[in-house]
């Protein structure tokens, strides 16, 4: 199985771009305030058991000699650099769950840094692995390269790979040459970052570049993951963006602030979106003027939107087969694919690998169940999103929980027979997915280790960079009024 790398790519387009309002709204609970992080007291065993698995994929997969992460997994693939910086993360959640040992998690660091330091940056079509400091989307595992020129350079998935190695620079704070070369390697990899070069249109930032097409020509605007890019690019010592790209970025939230299944939130359709900044940022408590003027900060929002998904599963305007108060959960993720099927005067369409959500400004919804969507939001929602979790294992487990976790999507309302690009049919079930990835697998892993222990979200307050970040882009209170952890 080979995921189009053109299909990846016009995906994550579309999930930016959309813009298109659905009004529907239905009543949904109102959801409690937020708790602090759990501590390891009275863990569900599921979740225990989901967060070795899951981090077990990342360590499995990855390529030893370079670091570099699959996209998808078990079968033949290539690297994302979204994944990589997931995985810098987890290792370091596995050092500190007992895993692994500190000294593993520290040669598979390095490995993975000293490749990402010294890979070849030129403006090349494909003898480079980046260019300004940036990277492609998906590189070969093997050499590291650009893996085909349908790739961009990505400003987002290098920033979430940025989150790995700025929290490999907070976390290996040890005076051994090894964690000393760890920090610098990744200070190094940051500063060579150039926002301002990928700032086509000024103060808003692209998506990417390709040597062939050069600028893509769309900016991170709305409401999306696209807010580490700017939270990284303001933190920059070396090639900050000027404060008013924070502003440019906060000013087109109009669009999609709104009602949507009972909460009113700043709304983005695919769950990913309230999730991945939210994995190295504790967002609770600080506000930027955003915030101060709607009276809520980006955690609660999130809360909201996991809240309003799963609403969304209960009114099931679709009629899909199995969603419910418990079985619920829609995020970008791989699908039977490409295909219409009829039953009697009925029509639907189900696709492949796209951006599925639910939200104010579009609904892409045909049947796709994703786990990650329910498990990347439990630091948000733990009450709701634990009982989606085991039902979900209780139902289906025997198909759609392995060795890994959960496998990536499953759909239950897919049931023909067909030239499947992607999964399986499994008989009582439906189309099942063979493959976990890994933008997928590091929200559950990481946001898990969040809610129980807020481990990630420690480490990154000890690092100056984020800090600065979010300080340039006016963030106050909660942590940041505090003295600063030492680094």
């Amino acid at each position: 199985m080979r995921i189009s790398t053109l299909t990846r790519v016009a995906a994550t387009l579309s999930v930016a771009l959309a813009c298109a309002i659905n009004p529907m709204t239905a009543q949904a609970a109102k959801p409690k305030p937020a708790p602090a992080a759990k501590t390891d007291t009275r863990i569900p065993p599921l979740i225990d058991d989901l967060e070795k698995r899951t981090f077990d994929w990342f360590w499995d997969s990855a390529n030893p000699k370079n670091g570099l992460v699959p996209d998808h997994y078990p079968t033949k693939s290539f690297a994302s650099i979204a994944a990589v910086g997931f995985g810098l993360t987890a290792y370091g959640v596995g050092a500190e769950r007992g895993y692994i040992t500190r000294e593993q998690a520290v040669e598979r660091t390095l490995a993975t840094l000293r490749f990402f330091h010294d890979a070849p940056q030129n403006d090349s079509e494909d003898d480079a692995t980046g260019y300004h400091g940036f990277y492609y989307h998906f590189l070969d595992m093997e050499s590291g390269k650009r893996f085909d020129r349908a790739v961009e350079l990505s400003t987002v998935d290098t920033s979430l790979l940025l989150g790995g190695v700025l929290f490999a620079q907070s976390y290996y704070d040890r005076d051994t040459p090894q964690e000393k070369e760890i920090r610098q390697l990744a200070d190094d990899i940051y500063r060579r970052v150039d926002w301002t070069w990928v700032q086509a249109r000024k103060p808003l930032i692209t998506m990417g570049w390709t040597p062939g097409g050069k600028f893509i020509p769309h900016d991170w605007q709305g409401y999306n993951e696209g807010m580490l890019v700017y939270i990284l690019a303001l933190g920059s010592p070396t090639h900050a963006v000027g404060d008013d790209a924070w502003t440019a970025w906060t000013s087109t939230y109009n669009r999609t602030w709104g009602e949507f299944h009972g909460q009113t939130f700043l709304n983005f359709a695919p769950l990913f979106g309230h999730q991945f900044s939210h994995v190295w940022v504790d967002f609770r408590g600080i506000r930027d003027a955003w915030n101060r003027e709607k009276d809520l900060d980006y955690f609660e929002n999130s809360r909201r939107a996991t809240y309003s998904q799963r609403a969304y599963a209960i009114a099931n305007p679709g009629t899909w087969t199995g969603y419910g108060a418990n079985m619920w959960g829609i995020s970008a993720s791989n699908g039977p694919g490409g295909l219409v099927v009829k039953s009697g005067d009925k029509e639907r369409t189900f696709h492949g690998y796209t951006a599925r959500g639910a939200g104010l400004d579009y609904i892409s919804d045909d049947g796709t169940l994703v786990p990650m969507a329910a498990g990347g939001s439990i630091a948000f929602a733990p009450e709701i999103v634990v009982p989606a979790l085991e039902e979900m294992k209780r139902r289906y487990g025997k198909d759609i929980y392995n060795q890994y976790g959960f496998v990536d999507a499953f759909n239950p309302s897919f049931h023909t027979k067909a030239d499947l690009r992607t999964g399986k049919l499994v008989p009582e079930l439906g189309w099942v997915d063979t493959v976990h990835l890994g933008i997928d697998q590091g929200p559950i892993v990481l946001m898990i280790e969040n809610w129980r222990s807020g481990f990630v979200w420690s480490v990154m307050k000890k690092n100056p960079y984020v800090r600065k970040g979010l300080e340039r882009a006016g963030f106050t209170g909660g942590w940041l009024d505090e003295a600063q952890p030492k680094p």
